[in-house]
C-alpha cells in the first residue's frame, strides 16, 4: 500500500514516516482492497498536532482525524478509528438479520 504523507508547518522526519507506515501496514489484515492512502498532519497555533487520513477503497473513502499534543498519539488514534471502520465494513454483510426469531410460548 502506498502512503502519501504531507506535513504542514512540521518537517516529515524518517521516524514519523516509519511510524505512520507501520501503523497503516496493520490495516491490511482486514483483507479489504485499499487503493490508496493520503495522510496529512499539521501543527495548530495552540501547539496541538492534527493528523488526518483518507483511505480510498472500491466502495468509497474512509476518513479519520485526531488532534493531540503528541503527534504519535494522534497517529495511533487515527489508526484505531480506521481499524474500526474497516472492521465494520468487513463484517457488515454477515451482520444483517435474515429473519426475526420466532418466540415459542409454553402453556403451563
Amino acid at each position: 500500500m502506498k502512503v502519501n504523507i504531507t506535513g504542514k508547518n512540521i518537517d516529515i522526519t524518517s521516524a514519523i514516516r516509519n511510524h505512520i507506515e507501520a501503523k497503516f501496514k496493520k490495516l491490511e489484515k482486514w483483507q479489504v482492497d485499499i487503493i490508496g492512502c493520503q495522510t496529512s498532519f499539521s501543527e495548530e497555533p495552540n501547539k496541538q498536532k492534527r493528523f488526518e487520513a483518507v483511505i480510498t477503497i472500491p466502495k468509497g473513502k474512509l476518513v479519520a482525524s485526531a488532534q493531540n499534543e503528541d503527534l504519535y498519539a494522534a497517529i495511533n488514534e487515527v489508526e484505531q478509528k480506521l481499524e474500526r471502520q474497516l472492521n465494520k465494513l468487513r463484517h457488515k454483510p454477515e451482520a444483517r438479520r435474515a429473519e426475526k426469531p420466532v418466540l415459542e410460548e409454553t402453556v403451563e
